[in-house]
């Protein structure tokens, strides 16, 4: 088929790779302009970029679809398909409707729940004991498109958002390139979206990265998985007299009890509201990650929590 295809981070390479391989015809391909990063302040380009110009295919990085001429640059494609992952820019009517079978987009959530940004993260964060990914006709609304291939994942107690990302891009890739052949035979459907169930996963809120450990341990638990690697939930504790942020990476529920926010024995083993959470990796600010036992044996003694 002949394919735009748009997207930005690694999530996304993936699902390039797979239609590339399956013999596609891609067109071109968005995504996001290259930004200043590191400390020279260097512009690099997105991963999808990358990858793209691995393949030698066109690269477009408009910073809005809105006007008229970009959107006449898009129709002039004459794409028989877009297909959408993690882009980054609002598609605009004339843009979702140019191609002739319009945009398919990979949303990694079990629709209707978690329509936007952070459905991974938003997932954890509430406990979710499953999630899904699926290939979504879209249109003006935010995720509000009829759903095709859908296929489950499983959040396991431990799991942290990066793990489940490493997991959905795979399932994904395989998945979209399954729904393109499907399109091919005419043989992709879509099912409406139900009324019930509907929730929204907000982007993800610097202040949601601060523990609050006067919560339950379980939403200590799963706030640190659901935030790690990135941007990692944090704390503060004093050392040697002065006070650290931590990054608290991976976890475990306990059952202990004591006041919120203090350590019980000799671990890294903290009070909440209600049980207690263990650490088990940690990122002192300035440090890599590290394994409590390596934190504790750096620190020389039982740091004090502050908060």
């Amino acid at each position: 088929m002949r394919i735009v295809f748009m997207g930005t981070p690694e999530f996304s390479v993936p699902t390039l790779t797979e239609i590339v391989s399956a013999g596609h015809e891609v067109v071109a391909v968005y995504t996001r302009a290259p930004k200043p990063a590191g400390r020279g302040q260097a512009e690099r380009k997105s991963p999808v970029h990358e990858a793209a110009e691995a393949f030698g295919i066109p690269v477009f990085t408009p910073k809005s679809l809105k006007s008229e001429e970009e959107q006449a640059t898009f129709a002039s494609l004459e794409a028989e398909v877009a297909i959408v992952v993690a882009y980054g820019l609002l598609l605009p009517k004339a843009v979702l409707e140019a191609p002739e079978y319009g945009c398919l987009n990979l949303h990694g959530s079990l629709l209707p729940r978690w329509r936007g940004a952070a459905p991974m993260q938003r997932s954890i964060m509430s406990g979710d004991k499953q999630t899904g990914i699926v290939v979504m006709q879209m249109d003006e609304g935010l995720d509000t498109g009829g759903m095709g291939p859908t296929e489950i994942i499983p959040i396991t107690p431990t799991m942290t958002a990066g793990e489940l990302h490493d997991n959905m891009m795979r399932v994904g890739a395989d998945l979209m390139g399954r729904a393109l052949a499907a399109l091919e035979r005419g043989s992709l459907d879509f099912t409406p979206q139900p009324a019930e169930g509907v929730t929204y996963a907000a982007k993800i809120d610097k202040a949601e990265a601060k523990l609050d450990f006067t919560q339950s341990a379980e939403a200590v638990h799963n706030t640190i998985r659901g935030l790690s690697p990135f941007p990692g939930a944090w704390f503060e504790m004093t050392l040697g007299g002065k006070t650290y942020r931590v990054k608290a990476l991976r976890s475990q529920l306990e059952t202990g009890s004591g006041a919120p926010g203090t350590f019980l024995g000799g671990e890294l083993v903290i009070a909440c509201g209600e049980g207690s959470v263990r650490l088990t990796q940690v990122q002192r600010e300035g440090k890599g990650a590290m394994d409590a036992a390596t934190f504790l044996r750096g620190a020389g003694t039982l740091p004090e929590m502050v908060g």
